[in-house]
């Protein structure tokens, strides 16, 4: 998952009674839009599901009134709405002059998981038409690639089970800080596919493998043990030292370009040992700082 790649609009300080900004889901067909709902129904906001753009303004305002019983909301909107006047931008624009900023979530997976997916269920694409289902994805990759170019955190799901969906979201929207940025520091094994939604990536298999210490393999980095084999390596304290000081002079700049949700990949061989012990010690660096609000993400810390 990533923050946006193109600057947007500053985001007006939130004014309203809500505990956190609204959320606008959106995405793919079959990017799991409806897991992500689930999640954040389970995490106490009101969802509301495809509602036409103008409408959307119109039950924010709702919400936010004194006497309103929702405290956290998210409206979840895909490519159908398309047939309704109005378009996601201009509600995002609008809310945004209203000083109700939304936060948009934004899930993408690869075109062959897409398939593979909408194959599983014998569903038909939305914008498939007469054609095929590639066509279809196409179609809507060109329909909602300004939505994505301004979301603030974008997960792409197609390595992620259910499961990991929702450690991703809850990495997120677990405790924001509408002061601060927010930087989720994600461990993962390059020989399972580098993050596609990453802002940053940095490679640790420089570092000594714990898999090859026979008493260790079977830990993982979270694990005393191998935490310490990790960051007990005289690399291991000097390349985080430098990514410190290099990440901090990147979060202004971050900042300055509309960028408040940012993802760091930190990726080993296996995504077990080496990227997890680190991920852990830069997040737990960055917190301390105090500067953002981190939290960590292993995403291949249970593959074989």
């Amino acid at each position: 998952m990533r923050g946006s790649g193109l600057p947007g609009p500053r985001k007006l300080a939130f004014m309203t009674k809500f505990e956190q900004p609204p959320v606008l889901l959106t995405g793919m067909s079959g990017g799991g839009l409806s897991s992500a709902s689930k999640v954040l129904e389970d995490k106490g906001y009101y969802v509301a599901h495809n509602l036409p753009p103008q409408i959307i303004v119109e039950l924010l305002q709702l919400c936010a009134q004194e006497d309103s019983p929702v405290s956290k909301v998210a409206v979840v909107t895909d490519v159908r709405t398309r047939m309704f006047p109005g378009s996601l931008i201009e509600t995002i624009d609008k809310l945004t002059e209203l000083g109700m900023a939304p936060t948009v979530l934004f899930m993408d997976a690869r075109d062959d998981v897409l398939i593979r997916r909408f194959d599983s269920v014998r569903r038909t694409h939305p914008l498939q038409e007469s054609e095929t289902l590639k066509h279809g994805i196409r179609r809507e990759r060109e329909v909602i690639a300004p939505v994505r170019a301004r979301a603030d955190i974008i997960i792409d799901t197609t390595n992620l089970s259910v499961h990991d969906l929702r450690r991703a979201i809850e990495a997120s929207f677990g405790s924001m800080d509408a002061e601060k940025q927010h930087v989720t520091v994600e461990s993962f094994g390059f020989k399972h596919g580098s993050p596609r939604d990453a802002d940053l990536i940095v490679d640790v298999r420089f570092l000594p493998n714990p898999y090859w210490v026979p008493e260790l393999r079977a830990y993982r980095g979270t694990d005393k043990p191998v935490s310490d084999y990790v960051l007990g390596q005289p690399s291991a304290g000097e390349f985080i030292d430098k990514f410190m000081e290099m990440f901090d002079s990147m979060v202004a700049g971050y900042r300055h370009e509309g960028k408040d949700f940012i993802t760091v990949g930190v990726g080993c061989t296996g995504g077990h040992h080496r990227s997890v012990a680190v991920s852990e010690e830069i997040t737990r660096r960055l917190n301390a700082a105090g500067k953002v609000k981190a939290s960590v993400l292993h995403r291949d810390i249970a593959r074989d």
